[in-house]
């Protein structure tokens, strides 16, 4: 949305605008939201791992994904464990667009992404797939994740080298075939795309403003349905980029 920070603000601007209808805590903390207006979204669930997964390699590995406001998906993936950065930014697009405000237009073919570093020695290419369709976002929304509309908050995997582009089709084939999801599944896989960092003050967003409304309506949510539904993957403290910096 054009107004996203407008609607960020304020928490009854944010209830009344965003449409909310019902907060409940279910068990194990996490949060179900029910919307008013528009089609609900698929609530957090283990859906099943990969068949087949990226080599590992002595060395780190990257992955690039957008499932939403990227604050909630860095924020997320800043919890597990064997994951070395995340970092907010932009990929679909140009060098030249790669800022928050142009990809917010939704013209640019950016969509708002993340790009993951993991050890592959303690967490695979696979298992990181897992989580992002389990409790980082929706994948059945079309170009939409809970109140954000716009092709710059589509589901989508930008693969770095053929063998992540094979394992993440093949994953998301299995996961039609075996029903995960009640809807279709609308991620896409996006080759040839290059990752722009986001501007600095998007960075940590979620660790950093942990009481603002949208994050704690939309984003914390994730992380407590990534401690309860991967326990064994789930790190208390998030590794920052504000860190990695320093």
């Amino acid at each position: 949305m054009k107004n996203r920070e407008k609607t960020r603000s304020s928490l009854l601007g944010s209830i009344g605008k965003l449409g909310i209808v019902t907060l409940a805590v279910i068990g194990g903390g996490g949060l179900v939201l029910k919307l008013s207006g528009g089609a609900a979204a698929e609530e957090a669930r283990r859906v099943p791992p990969v068949l087949h997964d990226v080599a590992a390699t002595p060395a780190t590995q990257s992955l690039v994904l957008a499932g939403g406001c990227f604050w909630g998906v860095q924020g997320a993936f800043q919890h597990v464990a064997g994951v070395v950065s995340a970092t907010a930014g932009y990929a679909g697009g140009s060098a030249a667009t790669a800022t928050y405000e142009m990809t917010e237009t939704g013209q640019t073919g950016h969509a708002e992404a993340v790009e993951i570093v993991f050890n592959p020695q303690q967490v695979s290419y696979g298992q990181l797939l897992q989580i992002f369709f389990s409790v980082v976002h929706d994948p059945t929304q079309v170009d939409q994740q809970g109140p954000d509309a716009g092709k710059q908050y589509r589901s989508a995997i930008f693969p770095l080298n053929d063998e992540q582009e094979k394992v993440a089709s093949d994953y998301i084939a299995q996961l039609r075939g075996e029903g995960a999801f009640a809807r279709p599944i609308a991620t896409s896989i996006e080759v040839g795309k290059t990752f722009y960092r986001a501007e600095a003050y998007h960075q940590d967003y979620v660790y950093n403003n942990p009481n603002q409304p949208y994050v704690y309506v939309y984003e914390q949510p994730k992380i407590e349905a990534l401690k309860r539904l991967f326990p064994e993957e789930y790190r208390e403290h998030p590794v920052l980029v504000a860190e990695k910096a320093g």
